[in-house]
């Protein structure tokens, strides 16, 4: 949730102390408003946040998720199927 006391700077703002920004970021896991003049021009939001959101995305839209999946393998973070399901089993004590 935004709290609008802290989450909604200045671009110019955020430019002097950005190193107090990604401290909070990091802490709060929110995203930060920035403006100009006045008005939103972007967001800021922690990588891990932002993943987050992502996964959210991708439950939520399957197209997203297939996009995701194929991205993934252009990408090459894909691993064999009996790789995965070895490791699997393995961390979660399940025999074969």
């Amino acid at each position: 949730m935004l709290d609008i006391t802290k989450d909604i700077q200045s671009l110019t703002t955020f430019r002097r102390r950005s190193g107090d920004f990604m401290k909070q970021l990091k802490k709060t896991k929110r995203p930060v408003v920035l403006t100009v003049n006045g008005k939103a021009a972007a967001i800021v939001q922690d990588a891990e946040a932002y993943q987050r959101l992502l996964d959210i995305a991708a439950h939520a839209d399957p197209e997203e998720g297939i996009r995701q999946g194929l991205e993934d393998a252009k990408q090459g973070k894909v691993r064999p199927a009996g790789e995965f399901f070895a490791d699997f089993e393995a961390t979660h004590g399940i025999p074969r």
